[in-house]
C-alpha cells in the first residue's frame, strides 16, 4: 500500500532552521511533480512550493520565497523542504502531496512552531 510519511517538524526559535522529510514508500508509479503545503489555524491550505521531478517549473510562494527550498532524493523516493529563516508567521501543518500518473498522495502532516 503506498503512503507518503512526513517527519522533521517541530519547535524552533525565530530565524532557525528546519528540513521537512516527504518519504515515499509502496508503489505510488513514477513521480512527476511534487509540492508542499501548509495550513495554519484559521486559515486556508496555502502552497508554499513546487517544483517537478525533473526540477523545471520551481516555485515558491511571496511568502518564503528565498527561504524555503524544495528538492528532492530521487533513489530514496524523499522530497525535502528546507527552511531557514524562520518566523512565527511560518507556523502551520506542513503537507507534501506527490502527483503521479496513477493519482495524487498526501502525507498526514507534520507540525512546525516557530517561537521564542
Amino acid at each position: 500500500q503506498a503512503q507518503l510519511v512526513e517527519s522533521g517538524g517541530g519547535l524552533v526559535q525565530p530565524g532557525g532552521s528546519l528540513r521537512l522529510s516527504c518519504a515515499a514508500s509502496g508503489s505510488i508509479g513514477s513521480i512527476t511533480a511534487m509540492r508542499w503545503y501548509r495550513q495554519a489555524p484559521g486559515k486556508e491550505r496555502e502552497l508554499v512550493a513546487a517544483r517537478a521531478s525533473g526540477g523545471s517549473n520551481t516555485r515558491y510562494s511571496d511568502s518564503v520565497k528565498g527561504r524555503f527550498t524544495i528538492s528532492r532524493d530521487k533513489a530514496n523516493r524523499t522530497t525535502y523542504l528546507q527552511m531557514s529563516g524562520l518566523k512565527p508567521d511560518d507556523t502551520a501543518v506542513y503537507y507534501c502531496r506527490l502527483t503521479t500518473p496513477w493519482g495524487d498522495y498526501w502525507g498526514q502532516g507534520t507540525q512546525v512552531t516557530v517561537s521564542s
